[in-house]
């Protein structure tokens, strides 16, 4: 389903007023402010709307009865409702999403839509950076209708968990082709090292009205496959993993997808690359 953008956010990102305005919405203190709103009993009003709205099944939540807005957009699905795939060589999904893989190039830069990041400046550690150069970048960018709980994506011993403080952005298309996104973003991220994929990063990045990425988890220790990470509040959110140079073997629809510059559908649990057993 084609993902639908409203005429306000191409106001805001691509007129004078717009961008005036939205300096003031990205401020932390406007986003804590629309988060109590969405936490509020008033704010479930809005649910049925956007159930409708946006078309979503609402035979796959565990619960149907809300008490906020983000009491709906933060809902667990039934057991069962996001089968992720076993297999021990498979790299899975962490959420529902829209992927896009882009090759780490040697100096550390890549294209994000129109925009051009270095590892680096993404991770705030060149040293760090080092380690992914050659490897891939995993772009899983959820719209506000997709299912914001997310998983680990590999088994392994993750690390403490980093914190990189910023302002609020949206990550719809309209976005990412207007603004720096990731250089401003809040953003928290791990290492997890595993016995098949080497180390993989994941950074979890909050967008704009988006008060609080919740990990359940901050302090180094053993991770399951499948096993929940945490959850974005409500906006529209970007999951980004690092595999390193020669670990994974993407799955071909992706890499061909991706190298046309296009996005794929994606759900939580699906397989999107192996390991590769021929690297060096």
């Amino acid at each position: 389903m084609k993902e639908k953008t409203s005429g306000f956010l191409t106001f805001l990102y691509t007129t004078p007023i717009g961008r005036g305005l939205l300096s003031i919405l990205v401020s932390p203190a406007v986003s804590q402010a629309a988060g109590k709103l969405m936490n509020s009993g008033v704010s479930a009003l809005a649910v049925p709307g956007f159930i409708k709205f946006h078309e979503i099944d609402v035979s796959e939540f565990e619960k149907t009865s809300f008490s906020s807005y983000n009491d709906f957009f933060t809902r667990k699905l039934k057991a069962g409702a996001r089968p992720f795939e076993k297999e021990e060589d498979a790299l899975i999904s962490p959420c529902d999403a829209k992927l896009t893989i882009y090759p780490i190039i040697k100096d550390s830069r890549f294209w994000i839509k129109q925009g051009q990041y270095t590892l680096k400046s993404l991770l705030r550690d060149e040293k760090l950076a080092k380690q992914f150069e050659g490897g891939i970048l995993w772009q899983l960018r959820l719209s506000v209708d997709d299912y914001h709980r997310y998983t680990y994506p590999v088994s392994g011993r993750r690390s403490h968990e980093r914190t990189i403080h910023g302002v609020f952005h949206t990550v719809q298309p309209i976005a990412l082709e207007n603004c720096p996104v990731y250089k401003e973003n809040t953003r928290k991220y791990c290492l997890i090292k595993t016995k098949e994929f080497g180390t993989v990063l994941m950074m979890e990045v909050g967008a704009m009205m988006v008060g609080r990425i919740t990990n359940h988890k901050e302090t180094p220790g053993n991770v399951e496959v499948g096993e929940e990470k945490g959850y974005f509040e409500f906006g529209g959110s970007t999951i980004i993993l690092l595999t390193q140079k020669g670990a994974v073997l993407p799955r071909k629809n992706i890499l061909h997808r991706s190298a046309r510059g296009e996005e794929t559908c994606i759900r939580q649990g699906e397989k999107i690359g192996k390991v590769n057993n021929n690297q060096q």
